[in-house]
């Protein structure tokens, strides 16, 4: 339990108890819903997001932007995007960021496919929209480079989260935060 990602000693333990309570049907069924979901859920072909199905809901819809494009990290990034119901475009899925030292370049990710994808369908915008980390920025930079030829290059703003005091705010947040700042819209 504890090999899965944000399980820790103690909830791992917790976990693991709470199992071997359960009936022998109900450890059955889980094991079995977890089987049929790794045999079952695969990567769409077209933005490499989780599906079911070749073609993932998202790319399938005809009332999504095909004008824009969506680049994030992983399906997770896709997830929390579609809980605002803002975005109204699609996605394209890298499988992570670039890593030199984990040994993660850009022929691990999928750019090649992206690339592909943006010289046939040209979109008239493609939104980086990954993590500022180092990793992240790395991708981000690298990304920008590798499309303006094709189509505008847009990022996410960057910045303080809603309710955040600047006093508990890194640098780099701040500095996001004063670069990512607008003019007030007349009320």
């Amino acid at each position: 339990m504890q090999r899965l990602p944000g399980i820790g000693p103690k909830t791992a333990q917790r976990l693991a108890l709470h199992v071997i309570k359960r009936s022998g049907d109900e450890v059955q069924d889980l094991a079995q819903a977890l089987i049929n979901a790794k045999k079952q859920v695969g990567l769409c072909r077209e933005c490499f997001h989780l599906s079911a199905d070749p073609i993932c809901e998202i790319c399938s819809n005809p009332k999504r932007d095909i004008k824009t494009l969506c680049i994030v990290a992983d399906s997770r990034d896709v997830i929390a995007l579609e809980k605002t119901r803002e975005y109204k475009g699609k996605y394209h899925v890298l499988g992570g960021v670039m890593s030199p030292i984990d040994g993660v370049g850009a022929e691990q990710l999928n750019i090649e496919a992206l690339v592909r994808r943006v010289s046939q369908q040209q979109p008239q915008e493609v939104i980086v929209a990954i993590s500022p980390s180092m990793e992240g920025e790395t991708t981000t930079l690298y990304l920008g480079q590798l499309l303006k030829p094709f189509t505008k290059v847009t990022r996410i703003a960057f910045g303080l989260p809603v309710g955040g005091d600047l006093e508990y705010a890194d640098e780099v947040t701040l500095v996001k935060a004063l670069e990512g700042r607008q003019e007030f819209d007349s009320i």
